[in-house]
């Protein structure tokens, strides 16, 4: 049972780190070929990260089909953990206020995509 969630979680991260980096690229060729201003860039990369934790849940419910909501909480924290670690060990800032509102709403949707995912799961297998 620990293996299944264990894996479902490793799915979950791959499922978001994935998204994000190809969100990411993308959004570079919308910054050097088109006139895609900052205030506009903010909305859209807090919009991709929540639906990226929140596709990420899905999946790591569906694959666990078990206890979706500490699934897809433990999601969005380890999401969260990863990009604190890079930012004070990388550049030795800590998270501003507003960032730690949208780590919260990740880890939110996060635990929202782990339930919806284990309701949409068939029955779990003892």
């Amino acid at each position: 049972m620990r293996k299944n969630q264990f894996i479902a979680l490793l799915y979950g991260w791959i499922v978001v780190l994935g998204f994000i980096l190809i969100a990411s690229v993308i959004l570079a060729f919308f910054l050097s070929f088109t006139t895609f201003n900052e205030p506009t860039l903010t909305w859209v990369t807090l919009a991709i990260g929540l639906l990226a934790l929140f596709l990420g849940g899905i999946v790591a419910g569906v694959k666990g089909k078990v206890r979706g909501w500490i699934i897809g909480g433990v999601i969005g924290l380890g999401f969260t953990l990863f990009i604190f670690l890079v930012q004070y060990l990388g550049y030795q800032q800590m998270f501003s206020l507003e960032q730690l509102l949208h780590h919260i709403g990740y880890i939110i949707a996060a635990l929202f995509g782990g339930v919806i995912g284990v309701n949409t799961a068939g029955p779990a297998s003892e």
